[in-house]
């Protein structure tokens, strides 16, 4: 029963629930600046699509409503400049996690084959390797790799956890050498919308991809842009040979979107108003938290996009992340990301404004 346990790494998070102990002991409470959930509301617009489809008794299906593949299409259209989308270059998935974790198995890959990501990234992407059997690489530059057995190539632009967002050059770059090697491209972009000071760009934008679909797929979540981490609602788009197998394998396996989140969906991606709100929450947040961070000894690379700012004292990430729960505020080790991030702390600014200003206060005494 251990057998599949057995290839994963600890999970990191538990490694973190004695200092999440001794900040929670502040007599002010913690500021809990580790995971970058969502704590705002959920728009009205979208809870009332939400229960407006409550009464959906019947089976939703893996593709999705018309209504809902429309809506996906549009929406990349619009906000990523893809062109030419059909409802065949388009997925709906439960929550962008479950596609990572399980996508190198989905694409039948195993043992011999190798699944490449970034050197500092998202846990999940080496999890979703490990859990096919195959063989985790990382790279600085993906043009950099030896391809031979690379089958998968993550790109992950902003980057979690450092918000660094890759250019046009660097994205076209990285594109046409899959393309060269027959490497098939997954690109994380779940953090799109939340750039501050770089305008992030999609790999299916013409500029990058060529106007071709080819060997990429684009994946992006709700979670961040909508306050919709609750509702397991995210999606693919990209080449259609690639999406058309994943929905027979998910057909099989009954990986359905529900159905109320399916026109909840639909709701979120037809309004830009309450991202634009959302927007100027995080960007007050985050312009709080760099100055008292900045004001308090750390130095902060990258974060130029996502969620995050990405600090350093130059000093072992988890005495940081001591120091810090001494004075209620919990954030992420760095090496939870790789080897690379030993000296640096991933802050999230998804906290709320009252705990936010708790931080900066703690942080200036």
């Amino acid at each position: 029963m251990g057998a599949v346990s057995s290839r994963l790494p600890a999970f990191p998070w538990d490694r973190l629930d004695p200092y999440k102990a001794t900040a929670a002991a502040h007599p002010d409470g913690i500021v809990d600046l580790s995971v970058g959930t969502p704590v705002d509301p959920v728009p009205a617009l979208i809870q009332r699509a939400l229960t407006d489809a409550a009464d959906s008794p019947g089976y939703p299906t893996v593709w999705g409503t018309v209504a809902l593949r429309d809506a996906l299409t549009g929406w990349a259209e619009r906000r990523l400049g893809a062109r030419g989308l059909t409802h065949a270059n388009v997925l709906p998935i439960v929550g962008s996690k479950e596609l990572v974790a399980w996508l190198p198995t989905q694409l039948g890959l195993t043992a011999g084959d190798k699944v490449a990501y970034p050197r500092l990234a998202y846990p999940t992407y080496e999890v979703g390797a490990r859990l096919a059997g195959a063989e985790p690489v990382v790279y600085d530059d993906p043009w950099e790799l030896d391809p031979a057995g690379v089958r998968l190539l993550w790109l992950n632009s902003p980057s979690n956890p450092t918000g660094r967002v890759l250019t046009v050059d660097e994205l076209r770059r990285a594109v046409a050498w899959a393309r060269e090697h027959g490497v098939l491209v997954f690109s994380d972009e779940c953090y799109l919308e939340l750039g501050w000071e770089a305008d992030p760009v999609s790999v299916l934008h013409p500029d990058v991809c060529g106007g071709s679909y080819e060997g990429i797929v684009a994946v992006h979540s709700l979670s961040k842009r909508s306050n919709l981490a609750g509702y397991r609602a995210a999606f693919l788009a990209g080449d259609a040979a690639v999406l058309g197998e994943l929905l027979q394998i998910r057909k099989h396996g009954g990986m359905m979107v529900a159905a109320p989140v399916q026109a909840a969906t639909v709701a979120a991606l037809g309004d830009s108003a309450h991202v634009a709100e959302q927007r100027e929450r995080y960007a007050r947040r985050r312009e709080a938290l760099r100055a008292a961070l900045e004001r308090a000894g750390f130095r902060i690379e990258h974060s130029e996009a996502s969620l995050y700012l990405w600090a350093t004292r130059d000093e072992p990430c988890w005495d940081t992340v001591a120091d810090l729960s001494k004075r209620g505020i919990l954030v992420a080790p760095g090496d939870f990301y790789g080897v690379a991030g030993e000296r640096f702390v991933r802050v999230a600014f998804t906290a709320t404004d009252e705990r936010v200003e708790a931080a900066v206060r703690r942080l200036s005494a």
